[in-house]
């Protein structure tokens, strides 16, 4: 290799699809247990949390009236569209590290940098946002039962008087780290029922409030114009992503050629479905416009004189964050776990435990750092980095699936994404739209962390990776992978 190929060619050089698909087993030193409900409960993990009580009622209010189900069908459309792209490359490359092994498949080592980067910051500030709104949930829930946090412990400087430290979203981030360094079927197991407990709730809870439905109730059905429900679907679109995190444990999957494309399907028509029906039941019960609170669904049965169900959602509550802390977490640490396989990060973070075959290390680091921030930061506007880094991965993989078809042809796939390429430019169109409506001062986050994450590549990464090292095999390289002239 040559110093000018230390150039453009250098930045944009692709992972084989042969390579990563031999990277999976014994070789990576994790454990092949997972099957097709385990992958499909951690996608429901993160894609059911809270926002079920919360996000329904409120869109309605605000934006949608009772055509909130409207917002969630176009939402579920556009994410669907994204959906059936992930689908097409986890059958395709069964490999850990979903969209960023894929752009590293495609658009090449800089491109995947970038993603992996953007993923690591979404994935992280998710463990860390939802830590705190976990926090809240019980201790509202502790409240209820006549408990209380000293108000030290509280919360974190600056959400109240005498809060020093969020002892609860500390202890919650620590404890969902601890549990995923064991071995991987501990983990899923435990998601899976909290995923059965959060479930359980929202079927109890639409079945309870469907004898109390009042058809008047939905009319006017769109108070505020078919605009509103477009916004309310942009609104409501971050309540159904999360099913890519379990692409991210490719490697942990029995069949995953079969299983990841089935799960990413399931858990996103499992969701929608609830989300749909939740919508319909709680407008019916309740007017749209007396839903614009914290807990709708809770204010709408204390209503009809049933306060049980106040109990009810807080429970649910409890156990479905937990489980999305546990999904973003597992993603978030097997993406770094990738990224440091592929020297473009220190190598200790490759090296899984020796007795349970987890990736340790990045969860542990990663699992300190969101509890460090769950516990002493009130996070506000930096929650919105998490939408930039979910959309742009949205945009990367439905571009990745139209050039793949035109590159690799001939590449072995086991799901193949409909009506392409209209349906990963709908999932392109609609993630761009969105990315437009975020605020600047996201976007100005956002442009410092990969400021710091692009100089950090340069630095070390471009220099360590393993796919220069490779294509310098028999060639007099020097230290920074460049043969001399």
């Amino acid at each position: 290799m040559t110093r000018g190929d230390l150039g453009w060619s250098a930045l944009t050089r692709v992972k084989p699809i042969e390579t990563l698909c031999g990277q999976g087993g014994a070789e990576s030193g994790l454990r092949r247990v997972l099957g097709l409900w385990q992958l499909t409960a951690i996608g429901l993990g993160g894609l059911i949390g809270v926002g079920i009580f919360v996000l329904t009622g409120v869109v309605a209010a605000t934006q949608a009236g009772p055509a909130v189900s409207l917002s969630f069908v176009i939402a579920g459309v556009a994410s669907a569209a994204a959906a059936l792209c992930y689908a097409e490359f986890a059958g395709m490359i069964p490999a850990a590290g979903s969209a960023y092994t894929y752009a590293y498949a495609v658009l090449g080592e800089l491109a995947a940098w970038i993603i992996g980067w953007d993923l690591l910051l979404e994935y992280a500030l998710v463990v860390a946002v939802v830590s705190i709104g976990w926090s809240g949930y019980l201790q509202a829930l502790l409240g209820q039962l006549g408990l209380a946090l000293p108000v030290w412990a509280a919360g974190a400087a600056g959400t109240g008087e005498g809060r020093v430290v969020d002892l609860a979203a500390t202890l919650g981030a620590l404890g969902v780290a601890a549990l995923l360094v064991q071995r991987i079927e501990w983990g899923a197991r435990f998601n899976a029922a909290m995923v059965l407990i959060k479930i359980a709730a929202v079927v109890l809870v639409v079945a309870a409030g469907l004898p109390h439905v009042r058809v008047e109730n939905w009319t006017p059905f769109m108070p505020f114009g078919f605009g509103g429900v477009v916004e309310g679907a942009a609104v409501v679109f971050f309540a159904v992503f999360g099913y890519d995190t379990l692409t991210t444990a490719a490697e942990e999957a029995r069949d995953p050629q079969r299983q990841l494309p089935r799960a990413v399907l399931l858990s996103l028509g499992v969701a929608l479905t609830l989300y749909i029906a939740m919508s319909f039941v709680l407008t019916g019960m309740a007017r749209y416009d007396t839903l614009n609170n914290p807990a709708p669904v809770a204010s709408a049965f204390a209503a009809l004189g049933m306060p049980w169900a106040t109990l009810l959602v807080s429970v649910a509550a409890v156990a479905g964050i937990v489980s999305v802390m546990l999904a973003f977490l597992l993603g978030c640490a097997r993406i770094c776990f990738a990224m440091s396989r592929d020297g473009l990060l220190p190598a200790w973070l490759s090296k899984p435990h020796p007795r349970f075959h987890t990736p340790h290390r990045p969860t542990l680091v990663i699992g300190a750092l969101t509890a460090f921030v769950a516990g002493l930061f009130p996070i506000r506007e930096v929650a919105e980095l998490v939408n930039i880094g979910t959309l742009s991965a949205f945009v990367v993989i439905c571009v990745s699936v139209i050039v793949m078809r035109h590159t690799r042809p001939d590449a072995p796939r086991s799901f193949r994404t409909p009506f392409s390429p209209v349906t990963p430019l709908v999932g392109v169109g609609f993630s761009l739209w969105l990315l437009s409506k975020l605020p600047a001062i996201a976007w100005e986050r956002f442009a410092l962390w990969m400021g710091l994450g692009l100089i950090l590549y340069f630095s070390y990464g471009r220099r360590r990776s393993r796919l220069a090292a490779a294509s310098c095999a028999g060639r007099s390289c020097d230290a920074s992978g460049a043969a001399p002239d």
